[in-house]
């Protein structure tokens, strides 16, 4: 396993830190292949409730896959295949985890980067943050899935000028584009994103789990409730949260939740 790769919890709150400050936190393959693992971890422990995704140091979220490794890893279509398929089971790892996730992005947050970004469910970034996604400026073709996740935020023409000129989206374009959720000055971004993440591991997860997978249908195309959705529905009525949070709302008191 790479030691690239960094997990720390703070009470109900995981924190992943891409760890290669030297190569403004570039992705490596192995970086790439360990992932899914350690997110499966993540989503297992009943202690995390909410995972931050961040880059070590203020200077990069990343700046990309490690451009480094192409030659060895990604010089032909056969090669290019395998390496794809790593960099997808990272992504949908990570976008499909059950607990919520948060990118923290100071500075740089370029390709590869901005891939992992994406599959999270919020972006959270300071007023020095870069955006960049830029195949046009490597020869290269990003997947379906990718690209997907960047035009259900910003819009197919938002996407378009992304990926057609492989140009830097600042902080104030990126979040009146949809592509970040809030911005912060660089010395308050830490508490802007750990209050929230703190904030929503107090509120009950049964919901917040909930909630998630019905937003991913509805992006998906589902319009209308079937068994699953329903059932996410009514069982939430038999959760021991559900009890506590109307007895808590009558008893005007904050709710302690314990779902996990």
């Amino acid at each position: 396993m790479s030691d690239d790769l960094q997990v720390e919890r703070s009470g109900a709150v995981a924190t992943l830190t891409l760890d290669r400050p030297e190569s403004r936190n570039a992705i490596s393959l192995q970086m790439y292949r360990d992932l899914p693992g350690i997110l499966r971890g993540i989503d297992d422990d009943p202690r995390v409730k909410v995972l931050v995704v961040r880059g070590a140091g203020t200077k990069a979220f990343a700046a990309g896959a490690d451009i480094s490794e192409f030659r060895e890893v990604r010089s032909d279509a056969e090669s290019a295949r395998s390496y794809n398929e790593q960099v997808a089971a990272a992504e949908q790892a990570l976008e499909g985890m059950a607990k919520p996730t948060v990118a923290m992005v100071h500075g740089y947050c370029v390709g590869g980067g901005c891939g992992l970004a994406l599959a999270c469910d919020l972006r959270f970034c300071d007023t020095a943050a870069k955006f960049a996604i830029t195949p046009s400026k490597l020869g290269l073709v990003y997947s379906l899935e990718s690209t997907r996740r960047l035009v259900d935020l910003v819009g197919p023409a938002q996407a378009k000028w992304v990926l057609f000129s492989g140009r830097r989206m600042d902080a104030e374009h990126a979040l009146r584009t949809g592509l970040v959720d809030t911005v912060a000055e660089p010395d308050g971004l830490s508490e802007q994103v750990y209050g929230f993440a703190e904030l929503v591991g107090t509120r009950a997860q049964y919901s917040v789990r909930a909630a998630k997978e019905i937003v991913r249908r509805i992006v998906a195309g589902q319009r209308r409730d079937d068994a699953e959705t329903t059932d996410l529905r009514n069982s939430s009525f038999d959760t021991e949260d559900y009890a506590e949070g109307v007895r808590a709302f009558l008893e005007k008191r904050q709710p302690e939740f314990t779902w996990s």
